[in-house]
């Protein structure tokens, strides 16, 4: 196996070990077991009904004068008192469907065994003796695809909705009807006491041997082959189970064509040139790449760990990214009792999760992001009105995907305070639309409306005259001598400022751009605290809390250009003794990067490395190189697995409109390797080779810019790029690491 997948030698115990597979829409988690055959199935839209679908923001727009005026006079503890008084109410529970079920006579197991995922194909596939079971979901075709095949083959196939933390009192119904094809399965689920409810079609196409419904399911006996063909629908009311099942129908080919491959080829067509955009090599020993990721992820030292978390890690956004951008499981889930309701989780882990999507060629995943957030405009509209009594648009820190209404919040996580997010949240849209040199019209639409309602938000002023952000939330810290709600975080500063002109930027020449620039300008500058660190609070009097995982403060480090060591050096000084300073609280791996991330920017490859080696070393990924979100495996989450390869990217190379940073943070134990496929903000592509005597830079400029280049040596030089016209750049004598 190359660094385009990965194996195992036994089948998946646990369904978080389990190989995955998707097409932004339809998920699986397959365990490969000969005997007993489980395919979970997933839907991004399978969300349970929990009252989140009703609620709405609180109406407290009345009541935010009082409390600007509190806070503006010292009153620390005002905003706690900014409610209506709800009860904390999370959004839907993100939830499996079933679990395809295949259950054969017990065999001895003498013969060997493998599982497989190839990452170029998304398809996973077991093998033991004559027996081979081979599942993809299809990009094409929107279906999940079985292809099990022994000469022989007798099985059981039922669909099995009883996975763990399913709730005793689902309404459940099922189906089994022969076919010409050979049979056609159905489950039908019902919510409690709602008229919501999912169903499942699974259409079964047998070669060969005898078929016979045997409920909840069939019995297949004596077949060469056998093909499942499953979709699942999230619905009101009864579906039309005969329409699902024509529509399976449909993808048949016509003649003699084996369906199997015919559906592969139309997903393969789709799939495999986006994953291979991009890649990465870091030289590492041979055997060490052909070991299964089980041994690997135990050599959390090895440079061929690092290669085959680079390639899961673009693998896995691809697959979760579609109708919807990754949850904060991917698309992927095995229990019913999801942590954190398996949401998008927007105040950092969404942005973490997709924050390579753009320089490592996943245009996908960035219009998966789009999709969320152009789906619940109305609702951040309604959030901007309600709470604050403004024009425009505010985010939600947390969705399960249908409402963006900001009802998730309590005394310890105001929530509905944070006013940066839709900044925070279009920042990748005007990323990619930097990457390809074109503006999307709607990306300047919403960044008009956050401009809308920054303009009616910031009416209060400080005794200097400059704008004051109150109310304040910095996700999700407080200070170490007042609450939570409170004025001038750090974050809601660079957001107010960075939305303000980055509208400006997309609607030049109008009046709206020269009035939101002058309206950037009174905003106060960022603050340096008495420890010479860039301060989470820049209200004068509010004292840091340092031990946090989140490091919302630093966003004009990451991922503005706010704050750079080139253009901002005293800050960028402040940023990185902030960074110092920051405590990992309680070792998330979501922290880790996002602490890593900054520290490439401010071109600290030690600290870097160090971010590294906690999520390495600590025992964060499964063997499905899916991650947890705390250390020893613990809750599944997909924050260190789709993050990571952002990370790699950032400590070889930066890009902005107008720079490229070559090897601004390498880690010492990584002297030589090949980044190849990036994709930069001023419209070329990169192809990135260094060893200690030096690196060499390929640029296939997309259109023509002037840039300046900075190699390991920081010496900044200017380059003319023309569209069309490779360039390359060379450095020599030996690179220094950090």
């Amino acid at each position: 196996m190359t660094v385009h997948g990965t194996w195992e030698p036994e089948p998946a115990a646990r369904w978080e070990d389990a190989f995955l597979s998707g097409n932004g829409r339809h998920g699986v988690m397959v365990f490969g077991d000969p005997n007993d055959d489980r395919v979970v199935v997933n839907h991004h839209t399978l969300v349970r009904p929990n009252g989140g679908e009703h609620a709405r923001p609180p109406a407290l727009a009345a009541e935010l004068s009082g409390l600007q005026d509190r806070l503006l006079a010292g009153d620390v503890d005002a905003a706690e008192r900014f409610t209506d008084g709800r009860e904390l109410q999370w959004v839907q529970p993100f939830h499996p469907a079933f679990g395809i079920r295949l259950r054969r006579p017990a065999t001895d197991g003498q013969a060997d065994f493998r599982r497989e995922v190839d990452f170029t194909t998304g398809v996973c596939e077991a093998v033991r003796g004559a027996w081979r079971s081979r599942v993809f979901v299809s990009r094409a075709d929107d279906v999940i695809v079985q292809y099990v095949t022994e000469p022989g083959l007798i099985t059981e196939v039922t669909l099995d909705h009883q996975l763990p933390g399913a709730p005793y009192d689902l309404a459940v119904g099922q189906g089994a009807v022969l076919t010409a094809e050979g049979a056609l399965l159905s489950l039908r689920v019902r919510y409690p006491g709602s008229d919501l409810g999912y169903t499942g079609v699974t259409l079964a196409v047998v070669t060969g041997g005898s078929t016979r419904s045997s409920l909840p399911g069939l019995h297949i006996a004596g077949a060469r082959s056998l093909l499942l063909l499953t979709r699942v629908r999230r619905h009101t009311g009864e579906p039309d189970a005969l329409a699902e099942a024509q529509a399976l129908r449909a993808l048949l080919p016509d003649g003699d064509e084996s369906p199997y491959d015919h559906l592969l080829a139309r997903h393969t067509a789709l799939h495999r040139p986006a994953y291979l955009r991009a890649g990465l090599d870091l030289a590492a020993d041979a055997a060490e790449r052909a070991l299964p990721g089980s041994e690997l992820v135990r050599r959390p030292k090895s440079p061929a760990l690092l290669e085959r978390l680079f390639a899961a890690g673009r693998y896995h956004q691809l697959s979760a990214a579609g109708m919807l951008p990754p949850r904060l499981t991917g698309l992927w889930t095995g229990d019913w009792d999801t942590a954190w309701s398996g949401a998008f989780t927007t105040d950092a882990n969404l942005n973490l999760q997709t924050a390579s999507a753009a320089a490592a060629a996943l245009p996908e995943v960035t219009e998966a992001h789009a999709a969320l957030i152009h789906g619940q405009l109305p609702d951040w509209r309604e959030n901007a009105t309600a709470i604050f009594g403004a024009r425009g648009v505010v985010a939600p820190s947390h969705t399960d995907g249908e409402s963006g209404r900001s009802y998730h919040f309590n005394r310890e996580y105001p929530l509905h305070l944070w006013t940066a997010g839709a900044d925070w949240l279009l920042k990748p849209l005007v990323d990619h639309d930097d990457t390809r040199g074109e503006r999307d019209p709607r990306t300047a639409a919403v960044l008009a409306e956050a401009a809308l309602f920054y303009e009616d938000f910031l009416t209060r002023t400080d005794d200097d005259g400059r704008l004051v952000v109150v109310p304040s939330y910095s996700p999700e810290n407080r200070p170490a001598n007042a609450s939570w709600g409170t004025l001038n975080a750090a974050m809601d500063l660079s957001a107010a400022r960075h939305a303000l002109l980055t509208a400006a930027e997309y609607h030049p020449g109008t009046p709206d751009a020269g009035r939101w620039r002058a309206l950037a300008d009174r905003l106060p500058p960022h603050r340096i605290n008495e420890d010479g660190a860039l301060a989470e609070w820049a209200w004068p009097g509010l004292r840091d809390t340092y031990d946090h995982r989140h490091l919302s403060h630093l966003y004009g480090v990451w991922p503005l250009d706010e704050i750079t060591p080139y253009d901002t050096p005293a800050l960028a000084r402040a940023a990185h003794r902030a960074l110092e300073l920051r405590g990992a609280e309680n070792d998330s791996a979501h922290g880790h990067l996002h602490h890593a991330l900054i520290a490439a920017r401010l071109r600290d490859g030690e600290r870097v490395a160090h971010a590294l080696d906690q999520v390495l070393g600590g025992d964060f990924f499964h063997a499905s190189l899916m991650s947890a979100h705390y250390p020893n495996r613990h809750v599944y989450n997909a924050d260190a697995a789709h993050t990571l390869p952002a990370v790699l990217i950032e400590m070889l190379l930066q890009s902005t409109p107008d720079r490229l940073v070559l090897l601004p943070a390498l880690p010492g134990a990584l002297p030589e390797g090949r980044l190849r496929g990036i994709r930069t903000r001023f419209g070329a592509e990169v192809d990135l080779t260094w060893a200690p005597d030096g690196l060499t830079a390929v640029l296939k400029p997309s259109r023509g810019v002037r840039i300046e280049v900075r190699t390991p040596d920081c010496v900044a030089k200017q380059l003319d790029l023309s569209a069309g016209e490779e360039r390359l750049i060379t450095t020599n004598p030996a690179i220094t690491s950090s």
